[in-house]
């Protein structure tokens, strides 16, 4: 069952729902009631390669970062979860002058906000990362203090704190509708029943646009099918093996137990709802670990999966609160880089929603900005 009303209804299980639900819970609001049409996770989360990073090329998207790496190292004592985190750094593979000044201006950047981040040669690089051949890198760029963590296990961490602390996460209820009257959200239609509110916050993923469209509000938010695949044990792997992007291709790997979980993005896929596995884009991967990994040709797959990134048009997040409709608010459109900043953003909608002042202005992510020009390019993406 779902009760009759909620103060808060939050759409979408994954880690920014939860995250949000958690850290609104924790400051004593009540009736928050979260909404996931499956199971908690089961969107893009579970698919996500488990990247936690500050490496970016936006101040904000830094700070996000940072912070919520703060956040993912004290994650067993807050909110208490154990989530397998290993910071050993992140590498990026840079192949061409123009890649390594946009890298070093973004070094600047994260070393400024206290970032341990540096610039090293092609021999360091290959020495973290030993399955890396250098035939055409031209440097690199390695961030000590960023790594992985398994996003299950935040997604658990939250909504089992979350539930202690009063919310109340419901699962296999899908959203219908959304209901207003005039200028004020009044209710929230689903497959399991009404919910009287005054608060939606929209946390969906890649299934935001529709959502926000029952009210009015425009979240350019795009769907594309990514893939990733494991592979069989691999002999041999430091423990502290990197997670290792080669910036040209976005060809990417980090341990996974014995083996690697590897990716990359397919420039061919078509934006769409497609969660199916494909055998057309293995032909470009075995082409691009030829030539940037070749001793891994010589290693079996054990599995994969596919997921949706939630693409906008400047690859930057959506948070915010609606002006047309009152209170929409909103954390979507992560482009990719969702799962890493889930506690910072938990915060700062926690303090939209109270009427607080963020720890960081996140006015710039407003999606208001593609109707007035003012959008922001973050480069450090795959």
């Amino acid at each position: 069952m779902i009760p009759a009303r909620a103060e808060v209804v939050i759409i979408g299980g994954g880690v920014m729902g939860t995250s949000i639900a958690f850290h609104l819970a924790e400051t004593g609001v009540t009736d928050i009631l979260l909404l996931e049409r499956d199971e908690l996770g089961a969107g893009s989360t579970s698919k996500a390669a488990g990247g936690v990073r500050a490496n970016f090329s936006d101040e904000l998207n830094i700070t996000l970062g940072a912070r919520s790496l703060e956040a993912f190292a004290r994650f067993g004592e807050r909110p208490g979860q154990e989530i397998d985190l290993h910071r050993v750094g992140y590498l990026f593979l840079l192949s061409s002058p123009e890649q390594v000044e946009l890298f070093e201006q973004s070094t600047r950047l994260q070393n400024a906000a206290g970032q341990p981040t540096r610039m090293i040669d092609v021999a360091e690089a290959v020495r973290l990362a030993p399955i890396v051949s250098p035939d055409g890198l031209t440097a690199a760029c390695f961030s000590p203090n960023d790594g992985h963590c398994t996003p299950e296990s935040v997604v658990l961490g939250y909504a089992s704190a979350a539930r202690r602390l009063g919310a109340k996460l419901v699962t296999g209820c899908e959203v219908l509708g959304i209901d207003s009257v005039g200028n004020e959200i009044r209710s929230v239609r689903t497959s399991r029943g009404v919910v009287e509110t005054s608060t939606v916050i929209c946390t969906a993923g890649a299934w935001s646009g529709p959502l926000a469209a029952m009210v009015g509000v425009d979240l350019p938010v795009t769907p594309l099918r990514r893939q990733i695949v494991v592979t069989d044990a691999i002999p041999g792997l430091p423990r502290d093996l990197p997670m290792t992007i080669d910036f040209s291709s976005t060809f990417y790997f980090h341990r996974e137990g014995p083996g690697l979980l590897v990716g990359m993005s397919d420039p061919e896929e078509e934006p769409g709802f497609f969660l199916g596995r494909s055998d057309a884009w293995l032909p470009r991967l075995t082409a691009t670990m030829e030539q940037r990994a070749p001793s891994l040709l010589e290693v079996g797959l054990a599995g994969g999966w596919a997921g949706l990134y939630e693409n906008t048009p400047d690859h930057n997040a959506l948070i915010g609160e609606a002006d047309g409709i009152s209170r929409f608010l909103y954390a979507t459109g992560f482009s990719g880089h969702g799962f890493l900043q889930g506690p910072a953003v938990g915060e700062v909608i926690r303090d939209l929603y109270l009427g607080r002042t963020p720890f960081v202005d996140v006015s710039p992510l407003d999606a208001r900005r593609f109707h007035t020009s003012t959008l922001r390019a973050e480069q450090n993406i795959v």
